[in-house]
């Protein structure tokens, strides 16, 4: 079974909330990357957060490598959360979100 592509992942990754602003990780422009590894069935997420003392990470964490655990053809995952960029909703954000956020 072949592992999903990047494409895939993240668009499976738009089902992902952030709890606070209700608002997909992707959008927000939390996803700073995803890696795969076709030999090893093995996908790499990288995860920013809206903030360093986000109280939410873990739960954010947890529901990003669940979502990609669950799609076909990865047999692991990984998510590392970074904060390196930190997280600016103005030059991240898709303008979906911005204007959800009321950043003009």
């Amino acid at each position: 079974m072949a592992l999903p592509t990047e494409t895939q992942i993240i668009d499976n990754l738009k089902n992902v909330l952030d709890p606070e602003l209700h608002i997909d990780v992707v959008n927000l422009g939390l996803i700073y990357g995803v890696n795969r590894d076709e030999k090893k069935n093995h996908v790499h997420v990288q995860l920013g957060l809206t903030s360093p003392a986000c109280p939410y990470a873990p739960e954010l964490q947890r529901q990003v490598e669940e979502t990609v655990a669950k799609m076909e053809g990865v047999q692991t995952s990984a998510v590392e959360i970074t904060l390196s960029p930190p997280w600016d909703p103005r030059t991240m954000a898709s303008d979906e979100a911005k204007d959800m956020l009321g950043i003009f």
